[in-house]
Parts: C-alpha cells; structure tokens; sequence
C-alpha cells in the first residue's frame, strides 16, 4: 500500500506529509518501519542521536540548496518552525515528510524546548495556542498521512492527477532569454523558496557575452548560484563595492537576496552599473520580501518587476508545500481590510482565545513587516508577556494591529549588572538598552511595555487609526511606568511617534544592518518615575548629541546643548567606565567631557581617539599595543587618573559605591 501510494506521489509530482503521533518509543519504532518500506536519503532534523542520518535543527542552513528523497523531523521535544519548512523545500517529488509529535490528545500542554529560543523563559514552556492551531490544519488536510497511537491510521485521499511534467525550468528558460537581451536598467525578480531565482541569476552569468559580479549580504547564500554560473562566478560584497572609488567594469551586478541588504546600500549599490538584477525571496521561512517590494522597489524608477512562479522539485499546488504555507502563516494576506471608514473601526484588545482573530492580526503584521519568520507566530501566539490592540471594521476584518511586549522589574542589583556591561539577560529591549547604553539602570527596574509592532490596512494609513491604537495602548498599560518603542530613525516615522506624545530617549551611532537606519528609542510616561526618566533621558540625550551628532550622518532634531560641564550623572559614567565593564561607545560624551576639563592633550589615547577620531587599529600599533582590547584596558586606566587629577577622593567613594550597587542594587 505504502509503495503504491508513494510510486503514485512520484508520478503526479507531489509530496505529502505524514504525522505519527505517541509515545517517543513508538514514534521511533514506527519511523524505521517506514525507512525500511521505502529506499531514500530520510535526512532526519532531531536532537536524538538514537535516529539516524540526525541534523539538529539549528544546523538546516547547511543543507538548503540540496535535495533530498524523504526525511523525518522530530517535533517530539520541540516544534522548531523555520527548520521544519525549510526541511520541506529541501524534499524531491514523490517524498514523505515523517513528522513525529508527542501524543496527540497531550500535545497542547507538552513543554517545547523550543520555547527557549523565543519566550525568554528560563525553562520550556507548553504552547498550547500554537499547537491548536497546528493540530487544527493537520486535522483539516485530507491530503496528509495521520497515525495516532492507539487508533486506526487515516490515509491520504486518492487524488486524480495527469503525469507531471516539470514546468518550471521552461519559465526559467524564457526569463534568462529575456534577461539576455535587456538593455540597462533595473530588473527584479521575486519568487518564493524552490523556484530556481538563484539558478536562473547564475544561468545569466554563465550566459552572459560581457562581465558581470554578484552581491550579497553573505558568500555562502550564493552557493547555488555559483553552481550554476560556473568559472564566471565573481563575488565582490557589498562594503567592498561601495568603498572602491570607482566601480568595477561590468554589464550586470545581481544583488542576490537583496531584501536583506540595508536599503540605502542598495540605493548606492543600483547607481553604480548599468544593468542591474535585484533577487529575493517571498513567502520565506527565515522572513519575507514583501516589506522590500513595498518600500523599496516601488520608489524605483522605471524598474522592470518578474516572478518565479512554478517549483523546479514539485508539482504546482503539491500538497505539502501548500500544508506548510496555510500551518505557518507563510502565504501573504489576501483581502487585507481597507474599506472600513477609520471613524467606524473599533479599537480593542485582543486575546489568544480567539484564535481567527489574532491570525488575521499576525497577517496584517507580516504584511508590513518584511523580516515577521515563523518564530515570531510562535512568540505571538504563546510567549508570556504579550498584548495585542486590534482595530476592527464592524464586519469583524482586522484593520489595524499593535504588539505590545511586557518589559522591566528587574532587581536593582540585576539592573546595575546590566549598567555595568556584566549582564544581558533575555528579552527586555528598551528597558535593558537604557540601562546599558543610556545609562538609566531604574530603567530596567520600572515595569513598562515596549510597542513591539504596529500595523495598519494601506487604504487606511494617515488617518489617525495608529494614534488612535496607541491611545489605547496607554490607557490599558496604567499601573505602569512608561510605554516604550525601538525603530528605525526616520523623519517620517519620528514624526509619528512624537506626535503619540512619545520623548526621544537614545540613538546609535551604527546602522542596522536589517533597515540601514539609525536605530531610536523612544518612551511615553506613564507615572511620575516614567516621567523622570524620560526628562532625564531626553537631557541626556540633548547633552550627548554634541558628540553623537559628528557620528550620525543625519540630523537628529534636538537641540543640542553646548554647555559641557561634568555633571553628577557623568561621574557616575565615568565610573562604570573606569571600575566597570561599560563600553568605550557609551561612555564617549563623558569622556569628552572629561577631556575638557582636565584640558589634556594628545598625550593621552583618549584625546587621540575622541578629539582627533583616530582609527583604533592605528592607535593600538602606534601604542604599542596587541589590538582593541588592549587598547580599551588602556583607555579605562587613563580614565581612573584623569578622574583621580580632578578629585581622588570622589574617585574612591564612587569606586566603592559602584561594588556596593552590583552587588546589592543599594
């Protein structure tokens, strides 16, 4: 039965998936029947060493890009998403999927090691909403195999099918000619995981009469492409392009997965050679593209837009890959509400127990958040902490979303750990960054709740209905300290949080690598402590700016103070610096200041790497010293003395406080 069922799988072109769901002793016993009934690779993704050909899941990435003829992952411990549909991207036509669970009726509260990567709990946790929903899918699927313990075996449904004959590889054939003939421009090709983009790219190379390079956020993404490109495969990454001078001479770059790259690298790379190939991936396990279409491509001009859309290893509409779409949430939201008027929609919070409602949340999230992977549905659906404010149209369509995560109520010894660079404790963003970097450790102390993601329907953008979610957001979070938010630095988005009464409360000096933005911080009181920190913080901040600002390549809009006197707080920087653990980049300003007022030259590795910007690497050969940390030892040791020239016995006290506090929190 099982072999006529799989040579029948074979010839129509699809794969399926099979659940065998008990006890681990008889789940084991079942998967070597299987692998004995029928010939295959049955890579397996476990943590078992008992099951052979076992890859944990952690390790998958090594393997995308090959194939393989059936495989087992093992859910019994832990259900790791992200690996669990990449493993099926990776299976042939007329492959199994053996996914085995623990029993089926003790699932929901079964704990999850993967939980662990997510929840920021100490120990696993039951996912009780994730595996309701996922039981629910596999129930629905007449297409799947399932076998619980203790009952009778439900079989697939008999499908009629013609012979599958491959139609992928001729849409890929007539792209590579049109590729080929294309005069200078912008060209980008999406298509979802299986459908041969980095094939076709590397096709173009091989093909191509003149030169062209790639480029990418990492070499080894490449490697099917430079299979494919052969001898003609150059790889320049992307610093290496931008910091040349002058381009080098070539028809075509292809900016492989470049949803990934930050946008204003990407904006720089486009103008540099006359034909340019952006590819990336929609509908992902590691994150989408569609934030990228959306926010990127449409603003370029005249750029010329194809997609991959039948699979290389698969039949169209198989089974399996349209399971694991619906059980992830993978596929993009259709019908998305945006025909409500904003007046008639009602904002509320919503809960896990109604689990339509808070999937049609996650759909609008992923849509406008291009890196949403499948943990995030896990940590959405069961991680402790978490809120949810919907704005709904009277039909019941979700509208709007905001996610909001519980952050804070540390120790206060816990929370000048944190201060000091000695500890980082999972989760707690915000709170944890204004103790390490801005140096409010009763940050981490205050309990708040930190705006993880909002989201509103396109028609509906620019009329109020944010504002009106985060009126919500503030008026359910009473009894805390302050709301929170992490974004990306822009004019326009700055705008909106300061028009939510929000207070600017950090900036970086480096670019994200994910938006290629400044990453910000931002904070909104809530009761009389959260409204000392947050005029503190924005002090702070003012203060800093004089030497942050030289730093960041655009403007911040504060109004930078100019007065740079050595304050109480700055003492206090200084020592965590001096006696602690606190880094060189947090510690700048209250070093600069302390170079002014002790009015040392540049003697000092301080003076020459503040005042005079010299490059750390140069400044530790020149000392004399084996690199960054040697040189950092250097700079906390010029610290204490210019600190000890100012006023030893304050040194002292503060050396002793600062012990007292990491120990105590007193």
């Amino acid at each position: 039965m099982l072999s006529s069922v799989t040579a029948e799988m074979q010839r129509t072109g699809i794969r399926r998936l099979a659940v065998l769901a008990g006890e681990p002793d008889w789940c084991y016993q079942q998967a070597q029947q299987w692998r004995a009934a029928l010939t295959g690779d049955w890579l397996c993704l476990s943590e078992d060493p008992q099951l052979p050909n076992s890859v944990a899941p952690s390790a998958l990435r090594n393997l995308l890009g090959q194939e393989f003829r059936h495989a087992i992952f093992d859910a019994r411990q832990g259900f790791h998403s992200e690996a669990f549909a990449a493993l099926a991207g990776t299976l042939s036509a007329g492959s199994w999927l053996l996914l085995l669970t623990p029993p089926w009726d003790a699932w929901p509260q079964h704990p999850d090691s993967d939980s662990l990567r997510w929840s920021e709990s100490d120990a696993p946790i039951a996912t009780p909403h994730f595996v309701a929903h996922l039981q629910r899918q596999l129930c629905a699927d007449r297409q799947l195999l399932l076998h619980r313990q203790h009952q009778p075996c439900r079989q697939p449904t008999p499908l009629t099918l013609p012979d599958w004959r491959p139609v992928g590889a001729q849409q890929q054939r007539r792209l590579l000619h049109h590729f080929l003939q294309a005069q200078p421009g912008i060209y980008v090709l999406t298509a979802a995981r299986g459908r041969g983009k980095s094939a076709l790219a590397g096709m173009l190379m091989q093909h191509w009469p003149g030169r062209c390079l790639v480029t990418a956020p990492a070499k080894v993404s490449t490697a099917v492409l430079a299979r494919f490109a052969g001898e003609r495969f150059v790889f320049i990454a992307p610093d290496a392009l931008l910091a040349s001078a002058a381009p080098p001479e070539a028809d075509w770059l292809i900016i492989d997965e470049a949803a990934a790259i930050p946008a204003p690298l990407l904006q720089r790379l486009i103008t540099r050679f006359p034909r340019v190939l952006l590819t990336t991936t929609v509908q992902g396990y590691e994150g989408t593209g569609r934030g990228f279409l959306l926010k990127f491509c449409a603003a370029l001009p005249q750029a010329h837009f194809y997609q991959l859309e039948e699979p290389l290893r698969w039949r169209q509409g198989d089974p399996l890959e349209s399971r694991i779409h619906a059980a992830l949430m993978l596929d993009e939201a259709t019908g998305v509400a945006n025909r409500a008027s904003p007046q008639a929609l009602t904002i509320s919070a919503c809960g896990r127990d109604n689990g339509p409602r808070l999937l049609a949340l996650y759909q609008l999230l992923t849509s406008a958040h291009y890196r949403t992977t499948p943990l995030d549905l896990r940590r959405l659906m069961d991680a402790p902490g978490q809120q949810f404010i919907a704005a709904e149209s009277a039909c019941g369509e979700v509208s709007g979303a905001a996610w909001l995560v519980a952050e804070g109520g540390l120790t206060a010894a816990l929370a000048w750990q944190v201060w000091a660079g000695l500890r980082r404790p999972r989760g707690n963003l915000v709170a944890q960054s204004l103790a390490a970097h801005a140096g409010f450790p009763q940050a981490a102390q205050l309990r708040s709740q930190r705006i993880s993601r909002i989201a509103v329907a396109p028609g509906l953008r620019r009329q109020q209905v944010g504002r009106r979610m985060i009126d919500a957001a503030r008026e359910q979070a009473q009894g805390l300290d302050y709301l929170s938010v992490s974004f990306g630095f822009t004019e326009e988005l700055w705008r909106f949080w300061q028009r939510c009464g929000f207070t600017l409360a950090r900036i970086a000096t480096q670019r994200e690598a994910s938006s290629g933005c400044y990453s910000a911080m931002a904070i909104y009181p809530l009761s009389e402590a959260g409204k000392q920190l947050s005029q503190q913080a924005e002090q702070q901040l003012a203060r800093d700016l004089y030497w942050l600002q030289p730093l960041i390549d655009q403007p911040i809009p504060l109004t930078i103070v100019s007065q740079q006197a050595l304050d109480e707080a700055d003492w206090l920087t200084l020592g965590g610096f001096a006696f602690a653990h606190r880094s060189f980049e947090v510690s700048l300003p209250a070093l600069g200041r302390l170079l002014l007022v002790t009015a040392q030259g540049e003697e000092l590795a301080l003076y020459r790497m503040i005042m005079q910007r010299q490059p750390p690497a140069s400044l530790a050969a020149a000392l004399g010293l084996s690199g960054r940390k040697a040189l950092l030892s250097h700079w906390r040791e010029e610290a204490q003395q210019l600190m000890r020239l100012l006023d030893a016995t304050r040194c002292d006290r503060l050396r002793d406080a600062i012990a007292r506090k990491l120990i105590d929190g007193n």
